[in-house]
């Protein structure tokens, strides 16, 4: 099956879900449905095999089995999914959010703009209108007032004259369409500076809202009741985590019904308190922040509207586990904080010395420690795993693992020593577990070994990247070595073969000759050769052809370099043939 025919059949399979569904008096979207086809198939306990092709059988269970899920409303583990899926969908970070606002902004004054760039104006009138548009543009992108209140307008008028009097039209009006946006928005930036400047010296300022004051009261407004619900999620994880502790501790008690239920009841809440987590930074950087007052007010909104959203998906566990229901099955069990299962392992460290292979960091010795990314979002990976899916948080001060670039917690000393024993183990355990539960894979932060469930966000924004641990630190320091800028004589020239190509074009050797010489200097030192045109043969031909041979002379002299003797003595020896010889 091509691919294109397999996106086919999976659209129909999510059509055809989402009309058995609505059939039956639930709406779902596409992207819930998509989830949910891709967790049902991942389950292994559906014995789908995503390596062969799906059967007419395999659909019809398939379809099936999704709308049994995403029909059962009295199940925490659907809340959890759909909370995951709805805040995937619409949460969007600070940039994102305001490049979007931004870009709205600029398609509404695009109009007003060209009205300005595109005109041609001549006569007085046509000026006046040009230049009260541009009064209206000026206050339309500060946002600082309305263009129909005359107090504004008269105040921005008169800022711009100072800066940007009517007499500038014609100079204005020439220029490119691309320099008359451009100096557009710097008068706007101008002209809001002097209208901000004359509203704190309470000479104007009129329809500018006293933003920082706005701030101050928005912001505690927004942050208590995320505050207040952050608490009660944590409350509520802290007691099923209690209670869970508890049955895998004596998992004799009569509660064992009520396992499953527990379990996807805590992903929940712990979903949820990871959700206003990532929320309330945000707030708190609000709070430190004195300028672009608007985009801020504008993030406020966003974030507020957000965060009472969340609060749809938290009714199921509420139902399954009321307060008396929780109150019977924490008979005589402590509940304990985050905060507190921290404290209890204070100055409790794994011994390096144990470990020959495996690498562990502290914060003592590791810079950037706190910004580490750590695995399933700081909770113990071995009670994880090893208590089938139980969350308890993660002290990192007892040591973090690194494996295969990855950083893991525990709870306690032991079950650092035993995870680090065979962690590829705990790890395939742990991707198992969130296999049938597939809500895991997004609160663990797991989307690395199921591609297929990586959030829409993540993928806009590409994966994300976690702060490298700094054990060792090389600093260096360089000094300029040339301040002033470098002065380049074109027609140097170092290479001396290119000096001798060039000598050799001013010199006319046609019609000059080569010499050298030589001295007692460079004698029996170099080599020394010349240059001359050799002369041209020449022949004639006659009727008879005749030639001679002589012996060629062959003299030797020896002894010319002297000896052992005090006096020179030369032997010349003469090997030459006699002429009857040859």
């Amino acid at each position: 099956m091509s691919h294109s025919q397999a996106e086919s059949v999976i659209k129909n399979i999510i059509r055809e879900i989402g009309q058995e569904c609505a059939m039956k008096g639930q709406t779902v979207s596409e992207t819930l449905v998509a989830f949910m086809v891709k967790a049902v198939v991942l389950d292994p306990r559906n014995e789908f095999n995503v390596d062969r092709t799906l059967t007419k059988n395999d659909v019809q269970k398939l379809i099936k089995l999704c709308v049994s899920r995403l029909l059962d409303t009295a199940n925490p583990s659907l809340d959890t999914i759909k909370m995951q899926v709805y805040f995937d969908m619409n949460y969007t970070n600070r940039v994102e959010l305001l490049n979007e606002q931004h870009r709205i902004l600029e398609a509404r004054l695009a109009p007003v703009s060209r009205e300005i760039t595109d005109n041609r104006a001549r006569t007085r009138e046509e000026l006046e209108s040009i230049y009260r548009k541009i009064v209206s543009y000026v206050l339309l992108r500060s946002g600082l007032g309305s263009p129909t209140d005359i107090k504004v307008v008269r105040e921005a008028t008169a800022a711009l004259q100072s800066v940007f009097p009517q007499t500038e039209l014609g100079v204005f009006l020439s220029l490119s369409k691309k320099d008359k946006e451009r100096q557009l928005k710097e008068l706007t930036m101008i002209v809001t500076g002097i209208r901000l400047f004359n509203k704190d010296c309470g000479k104007g300022g009129e329809g500018i809202d006293d933003l920082p004051a706005i701030l101050n009261e928005a912001i505690p407004a927004a942050t208590q009741p995320i505050d207040a619900e952050l608490r009660a999620s944590q409350d509520l994880a802290y007691r099923y985590t209690a209670v869970l502790e508890m049955m895998c501790e004596s998992p004799h008690r009569n509660i064992e019904a009520r396992l499953s239920m527990l379990k996807e009841a805590l992903f929940n809440v712990r979903q949820h308190e990871a959700f206003l987590c990532i929320i309330l930074p945000i707030f708190l950087a609000l709070s430190n922040l004195w300028t672009s007052f608007q985009d801020e007010i504008l993030l406020l909104s966003f974030l507020t509207n957000l965060t009472v959203s969340l609060q749809q998906f938290l009714g199921i566990h509420a139902q399954l586990f009321p307060d008396d229901v929780m109150e019977s099955l924490l008979e005589g069990v402590t509940v304990k904080s985050d905060e507190q299962r921290i404290k209890e392992t204070i100055g409790i460290k794994v011994n390096i010395s144990d470990f020959k292979e495996q690498e562990w960091l502290f914060p003592e010795t590791t810079a950037n420690f706190d910004q580490l990314l750590i695995q399933y979002r700081g909770f113990c990976a071995h009670t994880l795993a090893e208590k089938d899916g139980l969350l308890l948080p993660g002290n990192p001060a007892i040591g973090i693992l690194k494996h295969k670039e990855k950083y893991y917690t525990f709870s306690s000393k032991e079950s650092a020593y035993v995870f680090s024993k065979t962690p590829d183990m705990f790890i395939q355990l742990i991707g198992e577990k969130a296999k049938e539960c597939a809500e895991l894979i997004q609160l663990l932060e797991l989307h690395h070994q199921f591609e297929s469930l990586a959030p829409c966000s993540q993928v806009r924004s590409g994966d994300k990247r976690s702060m490298k641990p700094i054990t060792k630190c090389n600093s260096s320091t360089q000094t300029d070595t040339h301040i002033l800028p470098p002065t380049i004589v074109k027609s140097y020239e170092w290479n001396e073969w290119e000096l001798r190509r060039k000598a050799i074009k001013l010199a006319n050797l046609r019609r000059k000759l080569t010499h050298s010489v030589q001295t007692n200097l460079s004698h029996l030192r170099r080599d020394n050769s010349t240059q001359v045109y050799l002369l041209k043969d020449f022949g004639t031909q006659t009727k008879l052809d005749n030639s001679s041979n002589v012996p060629r002379p062959q003299i030797f002299l020896a002894g010319l370099r002297g000896g052992s003797t005090p006096a020179t003595c030369m032997v010349k020896v003469n090997l030459t043939r006699a002429v009857d010889e040859t």
